[in-house]
């Protein structure tokens, strides 16, 4: 007889399934901007009742890639030109900060937690899974908000870094804007020398870099059905 947490357990795993699945659609480009995200379609390609879907997109939603209309449903988030600079110079001007306090606070265990994430993120791009270097990339910027210590920073940062994620798989014109480069291995370099100035100057020529690796001109096209995008998979 299966245990009473049993079902709960398997319920949160195939929540998590389809979350992964359609989080890396997403950042991949397969489903485009816009697109509906029908709770029925989606149970049916993943063989799990609406009440797990539903609990998959309000996660999806949390992390600013899915919006949530009442009475309409759930689409695929499409960030505006103007809010992908908006998200970036609220990340130039709070994240220099972030990296400074946790250059001043930074334990070693600190930093060589944050040199074992860059080895992830490298993997993942080598692996050629973009849309887990995205999601890694912005993972690293929130360790360093954690490590500095600032409650409210770090819930700005990571609520910025949710956004910036979309915003980079949607416009990204270079490959490196996945942070894929030497920008965080010098920045962890110098929160682990504890460089609190160093530190600073680092993370804002880092965001400048990943702003000017965007194509904000270029107009969002659609793409594939939702089967066809997850079924690919």
């Amino acid at each position: 007889m299966p245990s009473e947490t049993a079902a709960p357990m398997h319920t949160t795993s195939r929540s998590t399934a389809v979350y992964s699945g359609i989080r890396d659609a997403i950042l991949r480009h397969a489903l485009a901007p816009g697109m509906k995200l029908s709770e029925d379609e989606l149970g049916g390609i993943y063989g799990v009742s609406r009440t797990i879907v539903r609990s998959a997109l309000q996660n999806l939603a949390s992390d600013r890639l899915v919006v949530l209309e009442p009475n309409r449903g759930a689409f695929v988030a499409k960030p505006t030109t103007r809010e992908a600079r908006e998200v970036f110079e609220a990340r130039a001007l709070l994240e220099p900060k972030v990296a400074a306090m946790a250059a001043e606070a930074a334990k070693p265990k600190d930093a060589q937690r944050l040199r074992t994430h860059i080895e992830r993120e490298h993997a993942a791009t080598r692996a050629g899974k973009d849309g887990e270097a995205l999601v890694l990339s912005a993972k690293f910027h929130i360790g360093i908000a954690e490590i500095a210590g600032h409650s409210i920073y770090t819930e700005f940062v990571r609520d910025l870094c949710s956004r910036s994620s979309l915003i980079i798989a949607l416009y990204w014109k270079r490959r490196d804007t996945t942070c894929e480069s030497h920008a965080h291995t010098a920045l962890v370099e110098a929160i682990a020398d504890h460089r609190p100035k160093d530190a600073a100057e680092l993370m804002t020529s880092h965001l400048v870099d990943l702003l000017s690796g965007l194509d904000l001109s270029q107009k969002l096209q659609g793409q594939v059905s939702l089967a066809e995008a997850l079924r690919s998979q």
